[in-house]
């Protein structure tokens, strides 16, 4: 077992390494140095009476500094000060009675001002709030609804066709309304837009709610229905201090956030970037260039990304990517799915940041953290524990396995959910939550996350993981993305399948794949099934979903 401090062990020693490191690496951060010591007191004071909420990481933040620049999206800058005031307006329109019955809210947008004002807004008045994603099909979502009826919508006018029409009354409104040329525009929603209800509603003597509602954020759903995953309203300083013990972020930094804020990773990025008191700069849609670009103009310091978004960056021809000056990036943060590859190599070996792997769940919360210095001698780790983390490699009756050796990837730290909204129970060994995943540690503690426990197949009496022909694989220059994955197999019960997407004026054949393979990897670990594709089949976090895979393959691309 791998503790974040080797001396403590077991909850209680949990606790004690956090009271002693959390203040410890949040005050050599600077976050609350007093160089202003009237506005650092009300920071404090406001922090103190809002917590460790997204309302109060705005409030105190704008009681430190108003006039810093919050956010910035489409539309223009947003400073701390106008940030706090448009929400608390938006705040008593969307929810007036604040001491009535516990709302539940609902929302769907892209990244814009809209979302992010939404979700301060109900963090002000205490309501519960589903994150819905943009990539939920009809039936996804009607099925989350049918789980998590909200009595109030709030959703970009582009998915008015999604929401759920029925007997039971249901409020909507406008975050971001159609684009010129879309059809339906603000009308397809139905309800008022949300700069309309902050003008016309007078700005508000707020209080902190009695009790906070939870944050709904649904799994990633890459095997079907996602689920629904409530965690706790108020995280506390141990998010916060965990990142912060692992990477350089520091006060008033700008923030170019890439990953969506409805999926865990971007909202709790949202929430370090308040507790800096950074500027946050988010765009509706991600563009590669795009990326570069707003790095240059808006001479971004931090990248919160997704990996495929970093394979697209680097796909650009090195001419693209030369044109844009993106000296001002020093930290790039990815987490939602595996480092494929050297591309953590080849990203710092093309631009100068540091780039740092976040390895954890929406249940689970952060875990381990890679650094820039662990991802240039080993490229696919996920790093070490953060603080407060306790981290195990379990065999299948939960016993602790030497280095070296693949289990199952057991986790305990301060920011673990609280539980499935539809009931079912996660697997627990000894106070520890079960990844889902499995792993194993080196001799130097560092993770290694071997792929999805229900991704290992059986192939002739071999245990094999698809990850290691997809990361050979993915090192061949013609290969854009790959994805490998189990089929049935008559013979040896399941066999292995690749999925290739080829970089522009690549050439490969099956033969030539399996060649490769064959030359690095065991026989069984050689995909019998090569497959090319035009596009792989990903969720919103860029997370392949492999039951489609078999779908999009053409007739006969296997290649024999």
């Amino acid at each position: 077992m791998v503790h974040a401090r080797p001396e403590y062990h077991g909850a209680a020693g949990r606790r004690a390494g956090q009271a002693i490191n959390v203040p410890l690496t949040i005050a050599k951060r600077g976050l609350l140095w007093p160089w202003r010591p009237l506005r650092a007191t009300r920071q404090l004071c406001a922090l103190m009476h809002w917590g460790t909420t997204l309302a109060g990481g705005l409030v105190s933040a704008a009681a430190r500094d108003p006039d810093r620049p919050a956010l910035i999206d489409e539309r223009g800058v947003l400073t701390y000060a106008e940030l706090n005031d448009r929400t608390d307006r938006l705040a008593a329109a969307l929810i007036p009675d604040q001491n009535g019955r516990r709302l539940r809210v609902g929302v769907l947008c892209r990244n814009h001002r809209g979302l992010v004002e939404s979700l301060i807004a109900c963090s002000k008045r205490g309501a519960e709030v589903v994150l819905l994603g943009t990539g939920l099909g009809a039936g996804q979502m009607h099925a989350v609804m049918r789980e998590l009826w909200a009595d109030l919508i709030v959703a970009d006018a582009e998915f008015g066709s999604l929401l759920p029409r029925g007997r039971r009354q249901i409020t909507k409104v406008t975050a971001w309304p159609g684009d010129p040329g879309d059809p339906g525009g603000q009308d397809a929603l139905g309800g008022p837009g949300i700069d309309e209800l902050i003008e016309r509603t007078p700005a508000p003597g707020l209080e902190p709610p009695s009790i906070q509602g939870r944050t709904v954020f649904l799994s990633s759903g890459t095997s079907g229905r996602p689920k629904g995953a409530r965690r706790p309203p108020r995280p506390g300083f141990v998010p916060l201090a965990a990142m912060l013990s692992r990477t350089p972020l520091r006060v008033g930094e700008t923030m170019l956030i890439e990953a969506p804020l409805f999926h865990a990773w971007g909202y709790s990025s949202l929430q370090i970037a308040l507790a800096l008191r950074a500027t946050v700069v988010i765009g509706r849609r991600f563009d590669p260039e795009l990326t570069l670009r707003t790095i240059q103009d808006r001479r971004c310091t931090t990248l919160i990304t997704v990996p495929i978004m970093l394979q697209r960056i680097l796909a650009l021809p090195p001419r693209v990517r030369a044109a844009y000056d993106t000296s001002s990036l020093r930290v790039v943060a990815v987490s939602g799915s595996r480092l494929p590859g050297d591309l953590a190599t080849d990203f710092m070996a093309a631009f100068s940041a540091q780039l740092f792997n976040v390895y954890g769940s929406t249940e689970a919360g952060w875990v381990t953290i890679a650094t820039a210095s662990d991802l240039r001698v080993h490229p696919d780790t996920a790093g070490r524990p953060a603080i407060g983390a306790t981290l195990a490699i379990l065999d299948a009756e939960g016993r602790p396995v030497p280095p070296g050796t693949t289990g199952r990837i057991f986790t305990a730290n301060g920011m673990r959910f609280e539980g499935y909204t539809g009931g079912m129970q996660p697997e627990m060994r000894d106070g520890m939550l079960c990844m889902g995943d499995i792993g194993h540690l080196d001799e130097n503690g560092l993770l290694y996350v071997d792929g999805r426990a229900d991704e290992m197949i059986v192939s002739g009496g071999e245990n094999v993981f698809p990850s290691e022909a997809e990361d050979v694989i993915a090192r061949l220059p013609q290969v854009r993305e790959v994805a490998v994955t189990g089929v049935p197999d008559r013979q040896y019960g399941e066999r292995l399948a690749a999925y290739i997407v080829m970089a522009p004026g690549g050439r490969l054949d099956a033969d030539a794949v399996r060649g490769y393979v064959r030359d690095q990897l065991a026989r069984y670990a050689v995909p019998r099934d090569v497959h090319f594709l035009a596009d792989l089949p990903r969720n919103t976090m860029g997370k392949v979903m492999p039951y489609q895979l078999h779908d999009m393959a053409a007739p006969g691309g296997a290649g024999g």
